[in-house]
């Protein structure tokens, strides 16, 4: 729509946009009357994109394009009419589309090391200020990054990027008349960081050594291929590849060692820009000639009044040469010491036992021997007596399988039939694979209830079991049966569970916790991880991850929290999803600076301000300017939000003291103010006056008085101004007298009335609900009098 002002009406002020149409119109009582309009007291007969209109009653001054030629004070006259207006003319920094499309809607990206050159063009009214900000800082000229200004553009030079300068941009682009704030990224690829340290040494042999080491940190904007590890003698300068493992396996195995040599080795992550530097490990020593391990305990084949056979079996770890023999030992239960059975290690893995006394319990533990000497013992067998074997107990009845999953199954069973002198002492679970011969147990002790649970199995893998009842006689008759562990859970896409409790825009006041928590489902269990503009969270950012919901915790926001965050769910199979969030950081303003108070326009007042320093962090700021007309009264609104740090009140009473005061705004609240100290006042020009006045005298000579503009209603909300106008006609000049419910208000000191060559206002200052009611205005000479009614009503604050 057209910008309009009816100069009558008291719409003394028009705003318009620098190459919009605006229009300025003025109604007259009669027909017949020539109008004549003046910019900046000069007369108007002709002026560039400037069309004057009349239809009846109704004089126009059109523009059609408006330019900043067009601004300034007009005024009409015409007959016995005679009012002003201004117009101006508003020219915020601007940005061609399509470049504001392309530098908005696709990432920047640039190779670490790269020159980087951002060039913004512009167009507004001068002076336009321009300012760079990352992560809600401005950018400063430095011995990498530049910043350049024109008259029309601004650009932003770094000279050799790295990945510290990845993240959002912000252009903001700031005049007289608006602001355009400007969003951008840079998106900076580097090769990887070296991998994570330090390396852990997970086996160290004879025969090999195995590292393990973690990712990097940062992948360098580009996803990590594979890792190169390398191997240098000690002693020597020359390092050796040893071979490559894919990303997703972060340990090395190598055979390639010599018995107690030492050697270092270094990783490097790499990915399609490059290879990382190396992490180093320490010195590693491959071990020597290694004595056997421990065998398992040795197992109870038979006893009698003197005798107990034993078995074992051989370690799984036979050291670096073949095993010899073993040593026996034996002791009563319940003493400490150990006594050799034999005076020569033993080569059979079985041996009867001789000369022991009848009755009395015994242990047993053996020993391999090879090259490098006696291995570690193993632990104690099952203690057993010297004594006749009693009748091992018979088959434990109904064993079956009671429940399963996919990783266990669950059995159960009743106990043997009951044997004089036999009591059962426990029982022992084995299984064995379908496709194997050999038993194994499942427990390392006795199970001692009648219930057992076997677990760490795979999905759906058959299977065979058994159990069997064991006492001082032996081990009993086993049952056996076959059994199947259930299916493996279904797979289950990974999927972030977003409901209305997770907002995609967070403000956070700084100094407050941030706590973000996202439930996600997935089978198998996906991989979460975290990022914050496509980094690395910061170091005091903490995740925690648990029963189907990741958490993200900032116990004290800080402005560089400030950005865009995004969770990412992963699993073996290759499945992705992810969820992004904007986070931004704010505080409640810092107050606005000094306030500057200048006349640009007669009886105007510009009000300027040095900005907030929150300026440079808050994108939301804007600022709210008040007035008062007394040092104790009430203070009013006259703009808010204003987003420059200029604004004109045109509606100044001469006359009049007037405080002003500047309050800097955002989401979270108020600044404290910035005030001024002195009065600011427009005195009246006395003396102008009456050369004025002398110019219409003789006009409409004796002549009664007459309203050509009538008083109007008005609906005002409590504590506002209230201004009452009207134009009165007649000669000699009438006397204006105002009256509220029929009292004469001349003396009553809240109200004050102005008449301005036969304009007449009253302004009802600080409204209440008393001064609801009808007022009249009387216009009184020598020749009559004429009068003018309105009702003002008041409402009260929503």
């Amino acid at each position: 729509s057209v910008p309009r002002c009816y100069l009558n009406k008291q719409l003394a002020t028009v705003r318009v946009l620098k190459g919009d149409p605006a229009e300025l119109s003025c109604t007259v009582s009669k027909d017949n009357v020539t109008g004549t309009w003046f910019k900046d007291g000069l007369k108007l007969t002709s002026m560039e994109g400037v069309v004057f209109e009349k239809k009846g009653l109704v004089h126009k001054l059109i523009i059609n394009k408006t330019e900043d030629i067009h601004a300034g004070k007009y005024r009409f006259e015409g007959g016995d009419v005679k009012t002003e207006a201004s117009i101006f003319v508003e020219d915020p920094p601007q940005v061609d589309k399509v470049l504001l499309k392309n530098l908005t809607s696709v990432p920047m990206v640039a190779k670490a090391g790269e020159g980087v050159k951002l060039r913004i063009p512009f167009e507004g009214r001068g002076p336009i200020r321009a300012t760079w900000l990352k992560d809600r800082m401005e950018l400063g000229d430095d011995t990498r990054i530049r910043v350049d200004k024109t008259d029309t553009c601004t650009t932003l030079s770094i000279s050799s990027c790295d990945r510290r300068d990845c993240g959002e941009y912000k252009v903001r682009l700031k005049n007289d008349s608006g602001i355009l704030e400007i969003n951008l990224k840079l998106v900076v690829i580097d090769k990887p960081q070296p991998p994570a340290g330090p390396i852990k040494i997970v086996e160290s042999s004879a025969n090999n050594i195995t590292i393990q080491w973690k990712p990097p940190k940062d992948d360098g904007g580009k996803p990590v291929q594979r890792y190169l590890v390398e191997r240098q003698q000690v002693g020597r300068n020359d390092w050796e590849t040893l071979g490559e493992t894919p990303r997703s396996c972060t340990s090395f195995t190598t055979s390639k060692v010599e018995e107690e040599m030492s050697y270092y080795f270094r990783v490097r992550a790499m990915n399609a820009e490059g290879a990382s530097d190396a992490l180093e490990s320490g010195e590693v020593q491959a071990a020597g000639k290694a004595s056997p391990g421990a065998p398992d305990p040795p197992e109870i084949i038979s006893t009698s009044r003197d005798t107990i056979t034993i078995s074992w079996k051989a370690p799984c770890k036979t050291g670096t040469s073949q095993i010899m023999g073993y040593i026996v030992q034996k002791r009563k239960k319940g003493t400490v010491t150990w006594l050799s059975v034999t005076n020569v290690p033993v080569k059979d893995k079985k041996l009867r036992v001789s000369s022991l006394k009848k009755g009395v319990q015994y242990e047993f533990r053996v020993a391999a021997v090879n090259a490098a000497g006696a291995g570690q013992p193993s632990d104690p067998s099952e203690p057993a007596f010297a004594r006749d074997p009693t009748k091992s107990p018979s088959q434990v009845q109904n064993l079956k399988v009671s429940s399963s999953d996919s990783t266990s199954i669950t059995l159960t069973w009743d106990k043997p039939e009951v044997q004089d002198g036999n009591d059962v002492q426990g029982y022992e679970v084995e299984m064995r694979a379908c496709n194997s011969l050999s038993w194994t147990k499942c427990f390392t002790l006795p199970a001692e209830s009648t219930s057992c649970r076997v677990q760490g199995l795979q999905a759906g893998e058959k299977l065979f079991l058994r159990v069997r009842a064991l006492s001082g006689g032996g081990p009993g008759e086993a049952s056996e049966l076959e059994a199947r562990a259930g299916a493996a859970a279904p797979v289950v896409s990974p999927k972030l569970l977003i409901d209305d409790t997770v907002k995609s825009f967070l403000v956070i006041k700084a100094g407050n916790p941030l706590r973000v928590k996202i439930p996600f489902e997935g089978s198998p269990e996906p991989v979460v991880t975290w990022l914050k503009d496509g980094l690395p969270l910061p170091s005091h950012a903490a995740v925690s991850t648990e029963d189907g919901s990741t958490q993200l915790l900032l116990r004290a926001a800080e402005f560089s929290d400030s950005g865009t965050y995004t969770v990412e769910l992963g699993n073996e199979l290759g499945k992705r999803e992810t969820f992004s969030f904007q986070v931004q950081i704010t505080d409640i303003p810092q107050p606005p600076g000094a306030i500057r108070l200048e006349e640009n326009v007669p009886n105007t007042v510009t009000v300027t301000w040095d900005p907030s320093a929150s300026e440079k962090w808050e994108k939301n700021l804007y600022y709210t300017v008040l007035k008062r007309e007394s040092q104790k009264g009430l203070w009013h609104v006259l703009g808010d939000l204003i987003y420059n740090n200029k604004f004109t009140f045109t509606r100044v009473v001469p006359g009049r003291d007037y405080y002003f005061r500047v309050v800097a705004r955002n989401d979270l609240g108020a600044s404290d103010p910035s005030e001024t100290v002195q009065p600011w006042r427009i005195w009246k020009k006395k003396a102008e006056f009456r050369v004025k006045a002398q110019q219409y005298r003789g006009v409409n000579q004796n002549q009664p008085p007459r309203f050509l503009v009538p008083l109007k209603p008005h609906v005002v909300v409590t504590g506002s101004e209230c201004h009452m106008s009207c134009a009165v006609g007649g000669h000699p000049p009438p006397k204006i007298t105002w009256y509220k419910d029929s009292r004469d208000l001349s003396g009553d000191p809240n109200y004050f009335s102005t008449n301005d060559f036969g304009v007449c206002s009253l302004v009802v200052l600080g409204v209440t609900k008393q001064d609801e009611g009808e007022y009249v205005v009387e216009a009184s000479n020598e020749v009559g009098r004429a009068f003018s009614k309105a009702f003002l009503a008041i409402k009260g604050n929503s």
